[in-house]
């Protein structure tokens, strides 16, 4: 069957997202787009995930629990899990890794941590827009050990990308490759190209989805489907 997927998206945690972007309206605007499998990948932290599964069943969502890291190469790398404690685990992991650096919200926005009705429960005080400790390679160790995804973020962006800031694709263990312009990058590389929203604002989730062909709505078909390739784009 032929899905719609989403798998970048960040809410009001990323300061970089609108306060608005609440994990419970990412799952409603997700709803409307009839995207069928959703991520939610907040910069370097996890602690939004447990209102978006929630919001995500209420929705007939199926939720991939997930974060875009910050490598120390500042390669953005989405990590993508089945299991909300296998990703939060890698999540208090990756925060252990961040530089005590405060956040300024004035400067680079909140951070703000809610429930699943949008209730401010606290903010993470760490800056979540610095590079971690962690090389892009053990990224991808990390996660795959905890039956995770790996997708280079965005490659194709002239900033935060492996092509950006290492001017190569290092011959590792991907599940995928994500880009903006698809077709581009289709030519370059022999590998499963997909397309995401990279959603801050309400109004962007849904804007670069694709569609994938699997045998079932799953985590598991996910992970097939990816292998598989079986990739279109929306026009």
């Amino acid at each position: 069957m032929k899905i719609k997927l989403d798998l970048h998206n960040h809410s009001c945690l990323s300061p970089c997202g609108s306060d608005d972007m609440l994990p419970s309206l990412l799952a409603f605007e997700a709803m409307e787009k009839s995207i069928d499998i959703l991520a939610l990948t907040d910069h370097n932290c996890t602690r939004n995930l447990e209102p978006f599964g929630q919001a995500c069943e209420l929705c007939q969502i199926l939720p991939i629990f997930g974060m875009e890291v910050n490598t120390i190469e500042d390669v953005h790398v989405l990590t993508l899990f089945k299991n909300i404690e296998d990703a939060q685990e890698f999540g208090f992991y990756i925060e252990t890794l961040l530089p005590n650096i405060k956040n300024d919200p004035k400067l680079f926005g909140n951070q703000n941590i809610v429930d699943i009705e949008g209730n401010i429960i606290s903010t993470f005080k760490k800056s979540l827009l610095t590079t971690c400790g962690i090389s892009l390679e053990d990224v991808i160790s990390e996660c795959l050990s905890r039956d995770g995804l790996v997708i280079p973020a965005h490659i194709d962006k002239n900033a935060n990308s492996i092509l950006a800031n290492l001017g190569f694709l290092p011959d590792l263990d991907y599940s995928a490759l994500e880009a903006i312009r698809p077709s581009q990058i289709k030519e370059r590389y022999n590998k499963t190209i997909i397309q995401s929203s990279d959603a801050h604002y309400l109004e962007h989730v849904g804007r670069r989805s694709c569609f994938l062909e699997v045998e079932e709505i799953s985590y598991e078909g996910l992970k097939q489907g990816l292998i598989d390739g079986k990739v279109s784009y929306i026009q």
